[in-house]
């Protein structure tokens, strides 16, 4: 189901897997991912200031984050008051698998990037303990990540991400910046209409 025996590129102390997912695993996670947006829809999340971003979400788990006035924070029902649907079986192997650490993750964040969605530079720090990693899976459409360090001002490094890569950031790279500057709308076939997943799986709690 995964590729094995893959030599991670070093990105700043990030881990890039390369090609971790082949083709038939990538399809049965879309297919998981279709059951989760079917009982907890897409919705277009808010910044605390009021704008729209460009990406829609969901999530599975037993938390979920969300964004809107409010702020950035995990609650455990989706926004029109339902329960979150379990995490994909396939995206707790690849976590199992990557992270080291002998629990499951709390929450599973699925990012859709539609023509023209993007991602700011940010850190994952709504969690209470920055020594669980966060692992993230890209499907679909190509996508050109930037990473820098724990500093916003510091200097990044950029990245073409492409269906199957598994993305680790753990230790000295658990808070460094990170977004997603463009996708390449179209350069792959895996989802129906075009566009990319990214699913990022996160243990929320001490």
């Amino acid at each position: 189901m995964f590729a094995q025996d893959l030599v991670p590129l070093d990105l700043g102390g990030a881990k890039l897997f390369k090609g971790m997912l082949g083709a038939a695993a990538q399809s049965e996670l879309v297919e998981q991912v279709r059951e989760v947006v079917a009982r907890a829809p897409l919705f277009h999340p808010q910044t605390a200031s009021g704008k729209q971003m460009s990406v829609r979400m969901t999530s599975s788990g037993r938390l979920g984050w969300v964004s809107d006035r409010r702020g950035y924070r995990y609650e455990p029902r989706h926004p029109e008051g339902t329960d979150w649907p379990p995490i994909p079986p396939l995206a707790l192997d690849v976590w199992q698998a990557l992270s080291g650490v002998p629990r499951d993750p709390d929450s599973c964040l699925v990012n859709f990037y539609a023509e023209g969605a993007k991602m700011g530079m940010h850190q994952d720090r709504d969690e209470g303990d920055f020594s669980w990693p966060v692992i993230s899976i890209s499907l679909g459409d190509d996508a050109l990540f930037r990473i820098g360090g724990v500093e916003r001002k510091g200097p990044t490094q950029s990245h073409w991400l492409t269906s199957g890569d598994v993305l680790v950031l753990g230790g000295p790279a658990r808070l460094a910046y990170h977004g997603v500057d463009r996708i390449r709308y179209g350069s792959s076939a895996l989802l129906k209409s075009s566009g990319r997943l990214n699913l990022t799986l996160r243990a929320v709690d001490q």
